[in-house]
């Protein structure tokens, strides 16, 4: 059987997240950037496309500087297309509307910048889609973009043939990639792939592919360079049957393409849209809802444009698609890139703030945007914001080190309080459920007063059901901050007609820098002796003092009575390698009580901090 014509879209895509570590840049630099570049280089009658994110970008250019001399050599031969996007690879869907033109207009001036030429067309970052992003990208001059083959089944559409998308009057045209190559081409060898394909189609047929391959066939012991200089020579093989163009000329040329709508989707985690994604995984969540909260901020600056934009440009740094689209190592539970956007964030809130003007404050608001009031502390060296499930604090920023020190995963917050069993000793404390507990942190706080002059907040923890243990005790918890300190007091009231024994333990949840010695150490005091820790478990101390190596931050919590508890480390399992990932530490402070009908204790914890 003949082999049908091939239009041949070829190109390059990589990004490494914000945030990052220089090793995962020399990785992807050394194993694809760099063969793919000088490789294709050697072929001048190869067209391609090339798309690399600002951040990598400018990595390559302070890094390996000599790779943009092949490229402007290809552009100046007409030989490739240089794509545009945003320069953070954002979720774009996610983003406000000048975050989504600032973000590419950023790419688009440093592409402009450095290669001498306004890019024509775009990438999305995970093919994440909405239909209103064909107004912001046709407004920043993108004449077109690319989505997958699963998603131009889900528009009715051909996976080869181009078509055209429509917002509000405005046009892109939009090329598919055949993942499915992709996934061959990283098996076998190309040639034999593109020739099958091909055989496929119906003769006569205009067949147009687009693919970006990320992995190719690499024999036992072959460099990447020499794996890739065998796959140009592989596309060079098939020229009677295939033909590399690049987008932007193939752009000119086409007409009378059909219209497509394609339904809100992602290329990432089975399609799910990043809107799900945020709402099924709250860490994720929270950085959305603190992005929107500082765009806010950000545009409440008048008159002072210089400001604005550096706090912009902070902002778009925590925008990274591998956030909102990705689990495991290469997105949301690798607590690198968490705590870098976090930081980008706080950086660009304190632009906001004019230091002759601010003033501490306490303000309800619903900074998670469901529905619910949450309470924000700002002081001049913390954020503290509290929430009604768990009556917990779960944002909680050390603003001269831009650190959030509550980033971290699977909801968790610090004060979740836990009533527990009598006789429960350290050895038996383990994050989350014990048997028999009355596990606040699932419940509901009232408020109960909220003083804005003084800066506290009292919230409320009603008797419970009969059934529930120690269901009841009452607990009222009052918060204030004060510069670099945050106290959590307690008020408990037995309001059944028995005595109640119990133990107190809440979980404090730190977002430290990492675990072990190179980046945190903890120690103990008792009777004003301070000894390092060297276990798990703390027994009769009055304080517990970490250091945060990275950061250079001390953090103290003290009690106002002596307790035991437990530290440990939490960590989740990568869902691709199993590798444990670490997330924070968990400290719970233990300390017992014991109730008559009708009879009040109080306690008090304090969170100090200093660098």
């Amino acid at each position: 059987m003949a082999s049908a014509k091939i239009t041949l879209i070829l190109g390059s895509h990589a990004h490494v997240p914000y945030g990052a570590d220089t090793a995962e840049f020399e990785n992807v630099y050394l194993n694809h950037v760099r063969p793919f570049v000088s490789s294709l280089c050697k072929y001048p009658r190869i067209s391609a496309a090339l798309h690399y994110s600002g951040v990598l970008l400018h990595w390559i250019e302070r890094n390996h500087p000599g790779l943009f001399m092949s490229i402007e050599e290809m552009i100046a031969r007409k030989q490739i297309d240089i794509l545009g996007g945003g320069f953070y690879d954002p979720m774009l869907p996610l983003l406000p509307l000048q975050d989504k033109i600032g973000q590419i207009e950023l790419l688009t001036t440093y592409i402009r910048k450095q290669f001498g030429k306004r890019p024509q067309g775009c990438w999305i970052p995970s093919f994440a889609w909405e239909q209103s992003l064909v107004s912001p990208l046709a407004a920043c001059g993108m004449g077109f973009t690319f989505l997958s083959e699963r998603q131009f089944a889900l528009a009715n559409g051909a996976a080869t043939n181009a078509c055209v998308c429509e917002d509000q009057g405005k046009l892109i045209t939009v090329f598919p990639v055949l993942q499915s190559l992709e996934t061959a081409i990283a098996e076998k060898n190309a040639a034999l792939v593109l020739e099958n394909f091909s055989k496929k189609q119906p003769a006569g047929a205009e067949t147009l592919v687009s693919i970006f391959p990320q992995k190719i066939n690499v024999a036992k012991n072959e460099s990447m360079d020499s794996a890739w200089s065998r796959f140009f020579e592989d596309i060079a093989r098939c020229e009677p049957f295939v033909e590399t163009i690049s987008p932007g000329k193939l752009c000119k040329n086409l007409g009378n393409l059909p219209k497509r709508y394609f339904p809100d989707s992602s290329a990432c985690t089975e399609g799910m849209s990043p809107r799900r994604f945020i709402i099924t995984h709250p860490e994720a969540g929270g950085i959305y809802a603190k992005m929107i909260f500082t765009n806010v901020l950000i545009n409440q600056l008048r008159g002072d444009k210089s400001r604005k934009l550096s706090a912009h440009e902070e902002l778009w740094k925590a925008q990274g698609n591998a956030l909102f689209c990705r689990t495991g190592q290469q997105g949301l539970h690798n607590h690198l890139l968490r705590s870098a956007a976090y930081s980008a964030l706080l950086r660009a809130e304190q632009i906001t703030r004019e230091k002759s003007k601010f003033v501490p404050s306490l303000v309800p608001f619903d900074f998670n945007m469901d529905g619910a009031e949450e309470w924000l502390f700002q002081d001049s060296k913390i954020n503290c914001y509290v929430q009604s499930l768990g009556g917990g604090i779960f944002e909680l920023d050390y603003l001269p080190r831009a650190w959030n020190y509550l980033d971290t995963c699977d909801g968790r917050f610090a004060f979740a309080d836990r009533l527990l069993p009598a006789g429960t000793t350290p050895e038996k404390l383990v994050p989350g459920a014990v048997d028999a507990a009355r596990l606040c942190r699932n419940e509901r706080y009232e408020i109960s007063n909220l003083d804005k002059v003084r800066r506290k907040l009292s919230l409320v923890l009603r008797p419970a059901a009969a059934s529930i243990p120690f269901g009841n005790i009452e607990m009222v918890k009052t918060y204030s901050v004060k510069k670099d300190t945050v106290s959590a007091g307690y008020t408990f009231t037995n309001q059944g007609g028995t005595p109640v024994p119990f133990q107190f333990a809440p979980e404090i949840d730190l977002a430290l820098p990492g675990k072990g010695d190179t980046c945190a150490r903890f120690f103990i005091s008792k009777a004003g002796a301070e000894t390092p820790l060297t276990q798990s478990l703390l027994r009769g101390i009055d304080s517990l003092k970490i250091h945060d190596l990275k950061n250079e931050v001390h953090i103290t919590l003290t009690a106002s009575r002596s307790f035991n508890g437990k530290l440990l480390p939490l960590c989740i399992p990568d869902p691709q390698t199993g590798a444990e990932l670490y997330q924070a530490y968990c400290i719970m402070p233990c300390i017992s009580l014991s109730l008559k009908p009708g009879e009040t204790q109080e306690l008090e914890f304090t969170l100090k901090f200093s660098h």
